[in-house]
């Protein structure tokens, strides 16, 4: 409900003349603010520090908020919709249009900074436990029993299962990819600052996990591994005319793939749907009282329900991940049957 809350209450204002691509948009982009909410038409941001590098005039570094309402400055501002790199930081030079090497502190990545101290602190408050008790005298309670909880169920019933008898060597890899992922769902959900930045939702984050389960599984895949993608026990002309290779070398890169479009798309499809659901509030103000009403109730409902449903889909986008990243690994792993 805080979710609805958190979202309603800066459009009241302006609920007739809804922008419903601005609208999504600007919840789910990247941006070079962090929008907190708007009180009586003034918007409540934090304006992060832009940092970027011009080929003419050097490095410079400003406020975003210089550039947020589309002004120009230092020969930089956003570019518009319509433009080439839309919603980036640009400058003109000899009548175009041109990105300069950017490394600005945006939204996401003050948000992932954020949500790794989380997992940092979550962890450390987890192991805080096991260095002032005898685990093997009582077992853990409160937060760290729940974290306990967690990584035994991670480890044994995931990793240990899926990548077999040295799965431990993957452990804190497999682990680690776990809780940053459930974190950053979770902070992803939470409608208010520091939570809300659309970490897992973005295919650059999701890009860079599924490159770590890449390298995880081709870096130190033994030789049977590789034996079965270059020369597979197939009939010599298949081996000859190197279709099974030329398949088998296409998998390795479609795995990792299709584990980032997994994450990316059914987060952000989720942060997608629940606001369009909570847009049917405005979008129906024309419509009268009666139906208006109507229809608002139950959007409503619906996004209870689907604020519900983001907290499940948080843990399970987590579980599946490391799931299939430990079955990619645990199959770089295997060894040759005995016969």
């Amino acid at each position: 409900m805080l979710i609805l809350l958190s979202v309603l209450l800066p459009l009241s204002a302006g609920a007739v003349d809804l922008d419903m691509q601005e609208y999504l948009f600007g919840h789910v982009q990247d941006s070079y603010e962090w929008h907190i909410t708007t009180i009586k038409g003034e918007p409540i941001s934090i304006y992060l520090p832009v940092i970027v590098h011009s080929k003419t005039s050097g490095w410079h570094c400003f406020s975003s908020r210089h550039i947020v309402e589309g002004e120009i400055y230092e020969g930089f501002r956003l570019a518009g919709s319509t433009e080439a790199h839309s919603g980036k930081l640009v400058e003109e030079v000899g009548g175009e249009l041109v990105k300069p090497l950017d490394i600005s502190i945006t939204k996401n990545v003050l948000g992932l900074a954020i949500n790794s101290l989380v997992v940092l602190l979550v962890i450390l408050l987890g192991a805080r436990w096991y260095r002032r008790h005898d685990a093997t005298e009582e077992a853990p309670r409160g937060f760290a029993g729940v974290v306990e909880m967690m990584v035994m169920m991670v480890e044994n019933d995931i990793i240990k299962e899926c990548v077999g008898k040295d799965y431990k060597r993957y452990s804190p890899y497999l682990l680690t990819a776990f809780f940053f992922i459930f974190i950053n769902n979770l902070m992803g959900i939470v409608p208010f600052f520091p939570g809300g930045a659309n970490i897992t939702g973005n295919i650059a984050i999701t890009l860079f996990l599924a490159l770590c389960t890449f390298i995880a599984v081709n870096l130190f895949g033994n030789k049977h591994y590789w034996k079965e993608i270059l020369w597979p026990n197939v009939p010599v002309f298949l081996k000859a005319f190197p279709l099974m290779p030329l398949i088998e070398i296409i998998g390795m890169f479609t795995k990792p793939f299709s584990l980032m479009i997994r994450l990316f798309a059914n987060i952000l499809a989720g942060h997608v749907m629940l606001l369009g659901v909570v847009a049917v509030v405005f979008l129906t103000a024309e419509l009268g009282a009666a139906m208006n009403a109507g229809l608002s109730a139950i959007a409503v409902f619906f996004g209870v329900f689907m604020d519900c449903l983001e907290l499940l889909v948080a843990f399970l986008q987590a579980y599946v991940f490391t799931m299939l990243s430990s079955v990619f690994i645990g199959l770089s792993r295997q060894e040759p049957e005995i016969e």
